[in-house]
């Protein structure tokens, strides 16, 4: 099985990353910006937390640019994660026509979306596997994202994993995200097409 088709992105890409509070959200989406701010682009970072941090909703907004964005605000995600069921029913219908939704198989029961690509893999389960521990499912979906988007180089994603992530949890995120990026490269996971 193959994952869906990169999407086409214009010179402007909008990512919405979205799930519980606990999940490492925040984290992945820094990543994003910082290796899209390394590989020349102009970036904008955002980021929401329901009532309580952990187990809330939250969300990060990620705005990719060739040119200065005059408009700091996403208007229709090209690409959105999803983490938790509340995500999926929240945020996957507004993700653009033509675009993708990346999600979490053992957590989101997925349904169809008119015009619009998803991949779905069992981040967490890959995270326990690979890295030791659940946690890390921010850092395989990450990866899975980028693999299937193909917005940004697999080098500068790992540079900005190294230059966030503290020593002692490094090697374990980089096996991580390895998984990650293999698994969708492979299909491994479901995919559908819009």
């Amino acid at each position: 099985m193959s994952g869906p088709r990169r999407i086409s992105f214009g010179p402007r890409q909008e990512y919405r990353l979205s799930g519980s509070g606990g999940q490492g959200l925040q984290l992945a989406a820094v990543i994003l910006a910082e290796a899209a701010t390394a590989s020349g682009k102009e970036v904008v970072q955002t980021q929401s937390y329901g009532p309580e941090a952990r187990g809330g909703a939250s969300r990060s907004e990620v705005i990719i640019s060739d040119w200065p964005i005059d408009f700091p605000e996403l208007e229709s995600p090209d690409v959105t994660l999803c983490l938790s069921q509340p995500a999926w029913e929240s945020f996957a219908a507004g993700t653009r026509r033509g675009g993708l939704v990346v999600y979490e198989s053992e957590l989101v029961t997925a349904g169809a979306l008119d015009g619009v690509a998803s991949y779905g893999a069992p981040f967490t389960a890959i995270a326990r596997r690979e890295a030791g521990t659940p946690l890390a499912a921010n850092v395989v979906s990450l990866a899975a994202l980028a693999q299937i988007s193909g917005a940004l180089p697999r080098e500068a994603l790992e540079e900005a994993l190294r230059a966030r992530l503290p020593k002692r949890l490094l090697e374990a995120n980089l096996k991580a995200f390895a998984a990650g990026w293999e698994a969708a490269r492979d299909g491994a996971g479901g995919a559908s097409g819009d």
